[in-house]
């Protein structure tokens, strides 16, 4: 038959046994608040022995270390009114040890056949922890304000960089109007509607507060309806209309992007319509899946022979798109049927199933 705990006649000496085992420091106290039992622990830690410690009141000890406002308060006014109290923190500086933060626990032991009661006070040393949680919050500030830096950098290169964009764009449309060869005002000025792509794109970035993913329905309505102002004259009216859905796209992505539109706009506007043309129209549209897209840019044109390719008058466009279209990882599909179609199309990712 197991033996029960009020079997044993020597309780105090399993007490003290059971003070001895646990880990952190614990003080038994009296009603009174002077020391019955310690844990070797708190003889270790606080660098005190038995004689000095057994039969002392507690605000004694160590020369007065644990007269300690806060202390007194959890003593004398927390656990008269309760049971226990958990997680009292203490912060103060111990002889020998230096500034410390103490958690403690108190538990006060009613007995059933005595009217004395006694205190059980456990301490845990949380100082490495509270140094740790306050280096963390020193670093998350200073995160936040080198995020704060940054952003304020990034706003201040967005603005010179658009601003550098508006004077080269400025420049080429000035140069293309002085310059008495025909052949070299155009290219000016094509060089001038791709500068203005870049510089729609950055103002996009710079109104939606973000570098990493752009609306691309509402970048390329801006885009088209910029490059309409400066490329289509009331001389020859053309409708440009833009179809998109809202998917987004990198922002990287997005200035390749711009730069195919505009390349396929020059080259509608300069081509696909001989003046006179009545109801001239160039639409532009996007449709995405996953990381998939199609972007489609077609007019109803003249149209142009099938094996001809996009760009084939303007020579540098068609190097231009070729290149942007591979550095897209896409594909280029050109039809020419009522008008000339050119589509780019970005096949999204397969996931492959793994076994189980």
């Amino acid at each position: 038959m197991p033996t029960s705990l009020q079997g044993i006649e020597d309780a105090q000496t399993l007490a003290q046994a059971i003070v001895d085992t646990i880990h952190e420091p614990l003080l038994v106290l009296d009603a009174e608040f002077r020391v019955l039992a310690a844990s070797r622990s708190f003889y270790a830690i606080f660098q005190v022995d038995p004689e000095h410690t057994i039969g002392r009141p507690l605000y004694w000890l160590g020369d007065g270390q644990w007269n300690i406002a806060a202390l007194r308060v959890l003593l004398e006014t927390i656990i008269p009114e309760r049971v226990a109290m958990d997680g009292f923190e203490v912060e103060h500086d111990f002889p020998g040890l230096g500034a410390r933060t103490m958690l403690l626990n108190a538990r006060k032991v009613i007995y059933e056949r005595s009217a004395n009661t006694t205190i059980l006070l456990a301490f845990t040393d949380i100082t490495a922890r509270r140094a740790i949680e306050r280096e963390k919050e020193e670093l998350l500030e200073r995160t936040e304000d080198l995020l704060a830096q940054q952003q304020t950098l990034l706003q201040e290169m967005q603005h010179r960089v658009a601003n550098s964009l508006q004077i080269i764009a400025s420049i080429l449309m000035i140069k293309a109007r002085a310059v008495t060869s025909e052949e070299t005002r155009q290219h000016l000025s094509d060089a001038h509607q791709r500068v203005m792509s870049v510089a729609e794109v950055q103002a996009h970035l710079h109104a939606s507060g973000g570098v990493e993913r752009i609306e691309v329905g509402g970048y390329l309505t801006k885009l088209c309806a910029s490059l309409a102002k400066s490329m289509i004259g009331e001389d020859r009216p053309i409708i440009l209309e833009v179809v998109a859905d809202g998917g987004e796209i990198g922002s990287d992505k997005a200035v390749s992007i711009g730069l195919i539109v505009t390349e396929l706009l020059i080259n509608a506007v300069k081509y696909a319509f001989p003046a006179g043309t009545p109801d001239a129209q160039v639409m532009v549209t996007y449709t995405s899946a996953g990381d998939g897209w199609t972007l489609t840019v077609a007019d109803n044109g003249v149209g142009k022979t099938p094996d001809a390719a996009p760009g084939k008058h303007g020579g540098l466009g068609t190097v231009i798109v070729d290149a942007l279209v591979k550095q897209l990882g896409a594909t280029m599909r050109v039809q020419s049927v009522g008008g000339v179609s050119v589509s780019i199309t970005h096949a999204a990712s397969v996931l492959i199933p793994q076994a189980a």
